[in-house]
């Protein structure tokens, strides 16, 4: 993959006009931030037909993002998401590192004859994409997009539409700002911002504090029936099976951030999070320290991510799911005890 740089992101929209944006399958904070100040920052620069797609629905706490409802639903206008896809000269794939992430849509990415992109903070980048920045220390992809936009233009493109969804992507895989990936550049990119209009109380009452009473109702359940800690191995988990998921109405995005309570258990440095959808177990996977849950998803359970958060999935019930998970602990008895 070649580096996308000033001259070649030139070079390559010299003579293309139709552009797609897509991102991830259930996309989080920075996934929808980082499509958001691309597809901003493209209307900006230039007189171009931009689409943006996601695989699958934005959550109902990233719905008041400016410009979502723009942006081309795979699940509901597969249609238009597979034309537009067909006849796309460029695609910016952002936050994800195979084309494997866009779950249905692979296929259809796969096969798409325009010009890829690649712009994303996971390790290990699959070699899908001709140009790219691919930055595995940095925070979010989102802060790769601003730094991005900067170096092509300066901050004459950047506005209070590209800052908000910088920083939402910003605070979000940050953990607002806890996680270990968290740098003193951080908190300069997010004060920057703020000098755009962003209101970081806003942003967090609308991510953390607009909970369906049925999510509210799910997360207490989680907690109170389904955390299950095994402290001589630091590790806990939690599971939802597709009837409890139906017994909470859930939503796409109602799970966002529950494995993380697996992790604030005392003395745990290990959690994982199991959800059953149709005919597979997805698994999402936190770690503290130096317990390398990219490599532990990527080897045993078709994934990957970062060091200390990653996702899988494996094709099984979910007792058969979580025997599997918790029979490979073993292996890694001396690094959690």
């Amino acid at each position: 993959m070649e580096l996308l740089d000033k001259t070649t992101f030139k070079k390559i929209l010299k003579s293309k006009k139709r552009i797609v944006i897509i991102s991830h399958v259930n996309p989080d904070g920075d996934a929808v931030g980082s499509t958001m100040a691309m597809y901003f920052f493209l209307k900006k620069y230039g007189d171009f037909d931009i689409k943006a797609i996601t695989p699958s629905p934005y959550a109902d706490f990233l719905k008041w993002m400016p410009g979502v409802e723009n942006v081309i639903d795979f699940r509901t206008n597969s249609e238009e998401a597979k034309c537009s896809l067909e006849n796309a000269e460029i695609i910016f794939c952002v936050d994800f590192n195979s084309e494997k992430r866009t779950g249905r849509l692979a296929g259809h990415l796969e096969c798409a004859q325009g010009l890829k992109v690649l712009i994303d903070h996971h390790q290990e980048q699959e070699a899908f994409a001709k140009y790219g920045i691919a930055d595995p220390t940095a925070s979010s992809t989102a802060e790769l997009v601003y730094d991005f936009i900067k170096n092509v233009g300066g901050n004459s493109y950047i506005d209070e539409d590209i800052a908000m969804s910088t920083y939402v992507g910003l605070m979000t895989d940050t953990g607002s700002f806890n996680y270990p990936n968290t740098k003193p550049s951080s908190h300069r990119l997010a004060a920057e911002l703020l000098e755009y209009g962003v209101e970081p109380g806003l942003v967090s009452s609308n991510i953390y504090g607009t909970f369906s009473e049925s999510r509210i109702k799910l997360l207490g359940y989680c907690l109170s029936e389904k955390l299950v800690v095994i402290p001589e191995l630091s590790t806990s988990y939690i599971s939802l099976t597709l009837e409890e998921l139906k017994r909470f109405d859930y939503k796409d995005g109602d799970t966002e951030g529950i494995v993380n309570y697996g992790l604030s258990v005392e003395g745990i440095k290990f959690t994982a999070f199991f959800m059953e959808r149709e005919d597979i177990i997805k698994l999402s996977f936190r770690s503290k320290g130096n317990f390398n849950v990219n490599a532990f998803a990527g080897k045993h359970f078709n994934g990957g991510g970062h060091k200390n958060a990653a996702g899988g999935q494996i094709r099984s019930s979910m007792d058969e799911a979580i025997s599997i998970f918790t029979k490979t602990l073993d292996l890694y008895r001396d690094q959690l005890e």
